[in-house]
């Protein structure tokens, strides 16, 4: 089976990959993620390293299409240390290396995806409380200690210690350890006939950052917050009021969650947490570039940046649906190619934002005319990624997901090279139906590494594409839900 199949499964119908053009409903596609319980010796054979994330404005983000986020910057340095000297069996002189695969899920999901086998790492700054060191081991990537503070809206009564949070109302993340906290407190406060704290869990489409928001515009009064966490969003936010002196807990270590059972991987990242913990260069650069400064927050340019970004992504939709691709996809593409830049000119003469020789649009399969008009560009993009997809790839030996990766790949590096590699994979044993794991190590031998690269960043900006996008509608509705409740 495809390892992309194994691992993210299209749960669309087959008539989205059909030797003609159909329209893409939306609703329809959705995706699975299989389990595997797999150590590093098998995250290294099947070539991708699964990292559970939460999409919020620092941990993880798309900024522009790019990737960005202390967590997605951890992972990248972590696989950067791991892939050093790891060779190919297939040609000594090339890297056998290990990609990331951003799983973007709810926080309250973060551990049971983990121990249900759905991602390999949990890459969050999650404190290490003695419920979850009974599931799952941990390392500190960071070696940092946090303090959980109270936040306030400025206008809520004052708070001078815990106990004054008596009968008063505090919404926390669904999940999380101020959650746990709260009720251990609660169990403190009994003892000495008190009212309870009235713990309210925030919906589970919610971030910690989501509830800082709603206490600055007035509809939640009281919540914790990690410190380093509410000192950068206390910035932002003029009308929430850090109470450092209120803490449900000090000196908390936190860190990356594994699975039990998982010693190799737990030496590998062991490893690499010497390199970036508290103190380090690496360390403390990236750390200070996300929770120093709120660029990520306040950019004055981000507006203006991104209607550009919807602007061009309703292209994608456009003739996406027009030619049976995941709008989402044919971005990805884009944003491999040139960043989403339509200015740019390669040194090949390759146009705008899908890199496309005019003599390439002009050809009768695709025939789109003057493509630095930057819907002409995309239209032909798209156009041509569909007469590759239906001359070479339509086979139904090849699992929908690997016709998206083969085409991505004769993009890059044409087709008749692909077909070349895939006749050379099932000589030497290997699936030339499949392409991760297989074909791709004879792409790297034979044609070069550039189409390797090319289809594995393409499909990581997709995965976490489709994955953000699906979960955005959930997430609005669950803050208009709150929001409603309060009015």
């Amino acid at each position: 089976m495809a390892l992309a199949s194994v691992y993210l499964t299209s749960m669309a119908s087959s008539d989205e990959f059909s030797a003609k053009a159909v329209s893409i409903d939306h609703a329809e596609v959705s995706y699975e993620l299989q389990s595997d319980f797999g150590d590093l010796d098998a995250i290294a054979n099947r070539g991708i390293l699964r990292v559970l994330v939460t999409h919020s404005k620092t941990d993880f983000f798309i900024d522009q299409g790019r990737i960005r986020g202390i967590q997605a910057e951890f992972v990248e340095e972590f696989l950067k240390n791991l892939n050093k000297g790891r060779t190919n069996r297939f040609n000594a002189s090339e890297s056998h290396r290990i990609i990331p695969q951003f799983v973007p899920v709810a926080f309250d999901e973060l551990i049971p995806s983990l121990l249900a086998g759905k991602g390999d790492i949990a890459a969050a700054f999650l404190t290490m409380t003695p419920e979850r060191i009974a599931k799952v081991d941990f390392v500190s990537p960071q070696g940092r200690l946090v303090d959980e503070i109270l936040v306030a809206h400025k206008n809520a009564e004052p708070i001078e210690k815990l106990a004054d949070l008596s009968g008063r109302t505090v919404y926390v993340l669904k999940g999380s350890s101020y959650a746990y906290n709260l009720s251990e407190l609660n169990k403190s406060l009994s003892l000495v006939d008190l009212p309870a704290v009235k713990i309210v869990n925030a919906d589970n489409q919610l971030l910690t950052e989501d509830i800082l928001e709603l206490v600055n515009a007035g509809i939640i009064a009281y919540t914790f917050c990690d410190d380093f966490k509410a000192n950068l969003w206390a910035k932002a936010l003029p009308n929430i009021q850090l109470s450092r002196g209120v803490t449900l807990s000090s000196g908390q270590p936190v860190g990356w969650a594994i699975r039990p059972n998982s010693p190799l991987l737990r030496t590998a990242v062991s490893t690499f947490s010497k390199d970036v913990k508290k103190g380090t260069f690496l360390g403390n650069i990236l750390f200070n570039k996300y929770y120093a400064s709120t660029q990520w927050i306040n950019n004055p340019l981000a507006k203006t940046e991104r209607d550009k970004f919807e602007q061009t992504i309703d292209l994608f939709r456009r003739f996406g649906e027009e030619y049976g691709f995941d709008p989402l996809a044919l971005a990805a593409q884009g944003y491999q190619e040139s960043r989403l830049d339509q200015s740019l000119t390669s040194h090949k003469g390759a146009i705008g934002v899908m890199q496309l020789l005019q003599s390439t649009a002009n050809d009768p399969n695709v025939g789109i005319p003057n493509i630095y008009d930057i819907e002409n560009n995309i239209h032909a993009g798209a156009k041509y990624m569909n007469f590759l997809r239906n001359r070479y790839f339509s086979d139904d030996a090849i699992l929908p997901i690997d016709q998206r990766l083969f085409t991505w790949a004769a993009y890059n590096a044409g087709p008749a090279n692909i077909r070349r590699v895939r006749a050379a994979a099932e000589r030497n044993g290997l699936d030339p139906n499949v392409w991760f794991n297989n074909v791709e190590h004879m792409a790297a031998r034979k044609i070069s590494r550039e189409p390797v690269k090319y289809v594995a960043n393409i499909f990581k900006y997709y995965t976490a594409y489709r994955m953000i996008e699906d979960r955005a509608d959930s997430k609005s509705a669950a803050i208009q839900k709150l929001e409603t409740s309060h009015d």
